[in-house]
């Protein structure tokens, strides 16, 4: 546990220094050829600001057994550099503590085989009661906070601060705090569970929205488990679908299908593509294994 936990939390105090200092790239040789040449373009994706993470979206809320396993081994093969997550791992709604210890044990099983960082923030299911949140922060240290990697900032809102839907001053403060500290970023990545700006009651939310105005920025969330991407005052807002969670699976045109989000942070912002868990197949392509 105590491995998980660094995982999740204590690679924060590393992953800003260990980007760009150690990364080489390979320049591109080739023989010199008069005329015509068997490729075209010039322009390589290598740029070394650049750097690849996926998101992952509710395991919970109707966790269909195998979908999220099957998703953590399909990770590995695309190699990210890290692993985000937008919440609900657990079905939670407990306030039996052998019940809660067992459900937060199965889940960091399953996430034992991933290859790289994995940061984790709550949702309604992890954050259901005073009792849970406490339990949360015992394990996990803390229930929102930042980091910089590269030259993004990423802020990991706990949207169930307290439960049920709420962000408190402590948060917005801490928040605020982030943002002062990191003024020069090129871009900050904004991850909650639940998409706020959507509720009647934003219970906060528009207090971090003033922080954010003028900085370049995108918003991702979950919870609804049905995709959906909207600009909001000139911004890029996401609700992303499920890895795992209950759905009807209707299909893409629904927005309803398990699925990651592979991101490439440019020098231009995020670019997003979005990758069907059953779309990703390793390397015997027939037997589709992981």
């Amino acid at each position: 546990m105590k491995h998980i936990r660094f995982l999740c939390l204590g690679m924060i105090l590393i992953l800003a220094g260990c980007h760009t200092a150690g990364r080489s790239l390979h320049p591109f040789k080739a023989p010199a050829y008069s005329t015509a040449k068997p490729w075209r373009g010039d322009r390589f994706a290598n740029d070394k600001k650049s750097f690849q993470f996926v998101v992952i979206a509710d395991r919970a809320g109707g966790n269909r057994r195998g979908v999220f396993e099957q998703t953590i081994h399909k990770i590995n093969r695309l190699q990210p550099e890290f692993v985000l997550s937008v919440g609900d791992y657990i079905e939670g709604k407990t306030e039996d503590d052998s019940l809660l210890a067992a459900e937060w044990d199965d889940f960091f099983k399953v996430l034992e085989p991933l290859q790289m960082p994995f940061f984790c923030l709550p949702g309604n299911h992890d954050i259901s009661n005073p009792f849970m949140q406490q339990a949360y922060i015992d394990r996990m240290g803390m229930s929102y906070y930042h980091f910089v990697y590269g030259d993004v900032l990423f802020l990991c809102l706990n949207t169930e601060d307290p439960p049920p839907t709420h962000i408190s001053e402590a948060q917005i403060q801490y928040m605020e705090n982030a943002l002062r500290d990191n003024p020069k970023v090129s871009w900050t990545m904004v991850l909650l569970h639940k998409p706020m700006w959507k509720y009647k009651d934003s219970a906060g939310y528009e207090k971090i929205e003033a922080l954010l105005t003028g900085r370049p920025h995108t918003v991702i969330a979950a919870h609804a488990h049905r995709y959906e991407k909207e600009t909001r005052r000139g911004i890029d807002h996401y609700v992303l679908a499920t890895t795992g969670g209950s759905s009807a699976l209707r299909g893409a045109a629904f927005g309803e299908l398990d699925h990651i989000v592979w991101i490439t942070m440019t020098e231009i912002g995020p670019v997003l593509a979005n990758l069907a868990v059953e779309g990703i197949y390793g390397d015997n392509f027939r037997d589709q294994t992981p």
